[in-house]
């Protein structure tokens, strides 16, 4: 095979640090035309779907792409904003704003990605190889580790490894949906909603769903999302019967990990629970499953169903705290890349920052 030409190199060059963001993905406009596109490369990664393709290719091609662009563009339609999908436009901030916290040297670079569709792993990588970039840390932000998701972003990674001549350092996280500091950001953001709002009868943690055969067949993330709620629970002083966990977005026929989310809604409000608080800390940012199926669908369902009470406590977002948690992570993961890439004073000043941040937490 032939490998991708490489960019220039520039001997005596100070090592440079890039660190790459990486969702999901989202659709490029709400149309049926880019959810035909989206939908087609997401379903069609074997880390989603684990059928085998002579089954799989019919039902996706004859069938969903025909049928569920339509719907889904309705549903993007009905949470886009003048900024595009929020999505997009929250990881970018994101980006953004974790540079800023940074405060990395000229030559150092955030980027962000979208597993599906653009700016996609390869192009950003690409542009961080081209801005001199030899040292890359890769961070989904999926706080909890499937192979659904995780480990999809990490073959989109390995996949443009193995085009390349010259491949540079990297490093991955996996997982930080139990980091002190990620629980303490959820827990700021829900007591902030309470000091606003008051408390209700029961705060539900929504997780998005994956089918439960891939519990069995060894998949970590069910667990670490009961973890996650536990510990956040536990931060929240919260007793047994004043949370509870459920799982979402459920597709197909096939068993998905339960308790399911609007069906739980639905039997509290049946049970008389009459106000309900519903948080996803399974997403770092605000999107369609968010947006539209929980502060949308979820809502109806809750109050058709004799609720009297329900609100949606949005996404981290651009909360200082989880850029502050985003940082943390960073510096946590590629300690031993900064020596040569910092002058004295750059080294000194970061210090400093890392000093402040901590004084404010």
């Amino acid at each position: 095979m032939s490998y991708a030409t490489e960019p220039a190199h520039h001997h005596g060059r100070p090592a440079r640090v890039g660190v790459l963001l990486v969702n999901l993905g989202t659709p490029e406009a709400p149309t049926p035309a880019a959810l035909r596109r989206y939908l087609g490369e997401f379903l069609s990664d074997t880390r989603v779907v684990e059928i085998p393709r002579l089954i799989w290719w019919p039902i996706l091609h004859g069938i969903i792409l025909r049928v569920r662009p339509k719907k889904s563009a309705a549903k993007y339609a009905s949470v886009w904003t003048p900024q595009g999908s929020p999505l997009a436009s929250w990881t970018a901030k994101q980006s953004e704003l974790l540079k800023e916290h940074l405060g990395l040297p000229a030559g150092s670079v955030v980027r962000h990605a979208m597993r599906y569709g653009q700016p996609s792993v390869g192009s950003q990588l690409d542009a961080l190889k081209a801005e001199g970039c030899d040292r890359i840390l890769i961070l989904p932000l999926y706080p909890q580790y499937s192979a659904t998701t995780s480990a999809s972003v990490f073959d989109a990674v390995y996949a443009w490894a193995g085009k390349v001549r010259r491949v540079p350092e990297l490093r991955f996280i996996n997982r930080y949906g139990m980091d002190a500091d990620y629980i303490n950001a959820l827990a700021l953001k829900i007591e902030a909603h309470w000091q606003q709002h008051g408390r209700a009868d029961k705060l539900v943690m929504s997780f998005h769903g994956v089918p439960e055969r891939t519990l069995h067949l060894g998949d970590p993330y069910h667990c670490e999302c009961h973890q996650t709620a536990r510990r956040l629970a536990e931060r929240l002083g919260l007793a047994a019967q004043d949370w509870q966990l459920t799982f979402q977005s459920r597709f197909g026929k096939a068993k998905w990990l339960e308790p399911y989310t609007e069906p739980t809604l639905q039997a509290l409000a049946k049970q008389g629970v009459p106000s309900v608080q519903v948080v996803c800390p399974g997403f770092v940012a605000d999107c369609l499953e968010t947006l539209e199926e929980v502060a949308m669908e979820c809502r109806t369902a809750f109050l058709t169903a004799g609720g009297q009470r329900f609100e949606y406590i949005p996404c981290l977002n651009d909360d200082p705290a989880w850029i502050g948690t985003l940082a943390k992570l960073v510096s946590q993961h590629t300690q031993g890349w900064w020596g040569d890439a910092l002058s004295v004073e750059e080294r000194q000043a970061g210090r400093e920052r890392a000093l402040a941040a901590g004084a404010q937490d």
